[in-house]
């Protein structure tokens, strides 16, 4: 454990990516719009949020702002694109589509980083090639799946 965790600012931080593994997962499954996924898609939120929060104070691995914590905009800016619609209810006869989209690629891009960290972790492996290699395989598999099921999704929700 001493080299997963280096102080409780990384527990912490480690402590609700699981949380955001988990939650993002039970969201992804779970029937939409459905009040286990309403409840479950805000602990997901919140997590992810504090997620987020936490990354931007942890310097350690580049002693300053670096590649993940570019990640961590990236995924704010996706978290944030799927609460604000649906929040909101706007763009009235999008809002959903903004929603379920922003939020599947905020639930992949925390897998895409999931799978970079466990990369990364194995002893003497590039490491940009393992955050590239992570990124590249889960990035083309959900694009794929997302272009086979947006308009299910879409037509669920009787959005365009």
């Amino acid at each position: 454990m001493k080299n997963l965790v280096h102080d409780p600012l990384g527990a912490f931080h480690l402590g609700v990516a699981v949380l955001s593994l988990i939650t993002g997962t039970l969201v992804l499954l779970l029937p939409k719009g459905s009040v286990s996924h309403t409840q479950i898609g805000y602990v997901y939120a919140i997590s992810m949020l504090l997620v987020n929060i936490t990354a931007f104070s942890i310097y350690r691995l580049w002693g300053g702002f670096g590649i993940f914590h570019i990640a961590a905009v990236v995924s704010l800016v996706t978290l944030l694109g799927g609460m604000v619609p649906v929040l909101t209810k706007r763009p009235k006869q999008k809002y959903m589509s903004y929603h379920f989209s922003f939020m599947y690629w905020s639930v992949i891009g925390l897998y895409a980083a999931f799978a970079s960290e466990t990369l990364t972790r194995i002893p003497e492996t590039p490491f940009f090639g393992m955050v590239g290699v992570a990124t590249f395989s889960i990035m083309i598999t959900a694009s794929w799946y997302f272009r086979r099921h947006k308009e299910q999704w879409n037509q669920q929700f009787n959005q365009s």
